[in-house]
């Protein structure tokens, strides 16, 4: 076979060559690599699963539900109002933490550690604790009611009467968990992006929970708040991690790292 003919048979076996997708197609000497992260995440949790079908309809599910608790339609509704307070919960306890240490590091301010604020409120509040406890748990089950009965009765709490004559200020958005009205002030669960919004909310508020959970758990190893820690890691990221804590860890961390500390 002389060189011509090795020409043509290369130039033909390219030509029959599939294509690659798009996605995965050489440019020059780059191979362009484009992953839709949201259509990723669209499907199941557990790739090759099948999802649900009582968690068709939930924001952010996708088919999370390994011990089945959501098999009982009743139950599963509670779960999901459960987890929409734990998520507002936790997103304004990081706001908390995190607003007022990064306006001390600034200067801004000069506020106690977040793990130390209930303390230095109390012992400068003019009401005691034990009345303090009271009001709290007082004022908490008068919340919790409410909230319950909107549950067991969507839009039962801006009915006439059931609120001392303030009852137009809990008018809901129809919807169990949204309460709109004076809770919305910018119309966002009325306008055509509500369901998007539910999905942003469900997200950030599981990264808030879990955030909470890292803050609570980096304090406990190394009696710092999450902005001296980010600071100390990006100082020197070998000798200060959660290798390095002497907590996270159930083995003591190696001698060379602790050298690498300036």
């Amino acid at each position: 076979m002389n060189a011509t003919m090795l020409k043509s048979s290369f130039v033909s076996g390219v030509a029959a060559r599939p294509q690659l997708p798009t996605p995965f197609r050489s440019n020059g000497s780059r191979v362009c690599m484009r992953v839709n992260a949201e259509a990723q995440l669209s499907g199941n949790w557990l790739p090759g699963a099948e999802n649900p079908k009582y968690l068709e309809g939930l924001p952010a599910s996708y088919g999370f539900d390994p011990l089945r608790l959501g098999q009982d339609p009743g139950a599963l509704e509670w779960y999901k109002q459960a987890e929409l307070i734990h998520c507002r919960y936790a997103m304004a306890a990081v706001a908390g933490i995190l607003i007022p240490d990064v306006l001390n590091k600034l200067g801004a301010l000069n506020l106690p550690d977040w793990w130390n604020a209930g303390k230095v409120a109390q012992d400068n509040s003019p009401i005691p604790f034990n009345t303090l406890i009271a009001l709290e748990i007082f004022a908490y089950n008068f919340v919790e009611i409410k909230r319950w009965q909107d549950f067991k009765k969507p839009g039962s709490q801006s009915e006439k009467g059931s609120f001392v004559g303030l009852e137009g200020f809990f008018q809901g958005s129809g919807e169990n968990g949204y309460p709109g009205g004076i809770f919305d002030p910018l119309g966002l669960s009325k306008g055509p992006g509500f369901e998007a919004m539910k999905v942003r909310e469900i997200k950030n508020g599981r990264l808030a929970m879990i955030a909470f959970l890292g803050f609570t758990g980096q304090y406990l190893a190394t009696q710092k708040g999450p902005v001296d820690n980010l600071i100390d890691h990006l100082k020197a990221p070998l000798a200060n991690n959660f290798t390095t804590n002497g907590v996270s860890l159930p083995i003591q961390a190696h001698p060379l790292l602790t050298v690498l500390h300036p």
